[in-house]
């Protein structure tokens, strides 16, 4: 059995024609794998609609065998799924620190808490260096590791990643994508990436899979995505 897959997911906006249709993904337990596609694919709206954002119209999301699909947001987070958004997404008036002590809050006691915090800093050195710091003073690759901390902080089984590498230098994308790969190899955490970073993404994904206008059009151990220059013209736009 997979750890996480996905069937017939069908999302849309309003009345409109659906955005993603039928679409359906198996993943392992401790894959990382790559969402690609151009913008308009559907990548987000996949994200989404598998964290609880955006309603489905019709699917199933199985986590451990278990069906999310009619689950709330939040109650798929305390299934084991984490969707960290585009944009950063941390509380700027905040700290460091008490961003992580907030994203900790309701999955640890105090003491195991301080202890996943203390964690996190372990593997995300750059937030250790700026535990007092408020949000808004972070910088781009800084809030991206913040907001990738809070999430791991739950101790999911999956974590969904939306554009991470947005507006990052490349210094600090290959960072976090290296954080990204050590901890799905090390604690068996599964990773499904949306990125147009593609070079980066299949950098540390074990598989790349290719989304035009909401279906399939590739699925293919990342190595061989890359090394694919007809398929990377005609739908990765390198």
């Amino acid at each position: 059995m997979s750890a996480f897959a996905f069937q017939d997911l069908t999302v849309g906006y309003g009345d409109g024609a659906p955005v993603v249709d039928g679409l359906g993904l198996d993943l392992a337990e401790g894959a990382v794998v790559a969402l690609l596609g151009a913008n308009g694919a559907g990548k987000t709206t996949v994200l989404r609609a598998l964290a609880g954002l955006q309603p489905a119209r019709a699917g199933r999301i199985l986590l451990g065998g278990r069906d999310l699909a009619r689950l709330s947001a939040e109650d798929r987070v305390r299934a084991g799924l984490s969707l960290v958004p585009e944009g950063r997404s941390v509380v700027v008036e905040l700290t460091v620190d008490e961003n992580l002590r907030l994203g900790g809050l309701w999955r640890h006691r105090p003491k195991a808490r301080k202890a996943a915090v203390e964690e996190m800093y372990a593997l995300f050195p750059a937030l250790d260096r700026r535990r007092r710091a408020a949000g808004h003073t972070l910088s781009g690759g800084e809030r991206q590791m913040l907001a990738l901390a809070r999430a791991l902080l739950a101790r999911p089984a999956v974590v969904l990643l939306d554009e991470p590498s947005l507006g990052l230098a490349p210094k600090a994308t290959a960072q976090l994508l290296g954080v990204l790969r050590e901890t799905a190899a090390r604690t068996g955490l599964t990773v499904l990436l949306a990125e147009q970073n593609v070079t980066g993404a299949l950098s540390v994904a074990s598989r790349g899979v290719v989304l035009s206008l909401g279906a399939v059009a590739a699925d293919r151990p990342a190595a061989d995505l890359a090394a694919d220059p007809a398929l990377r013209h005609a739908y990765l736009g390198f």
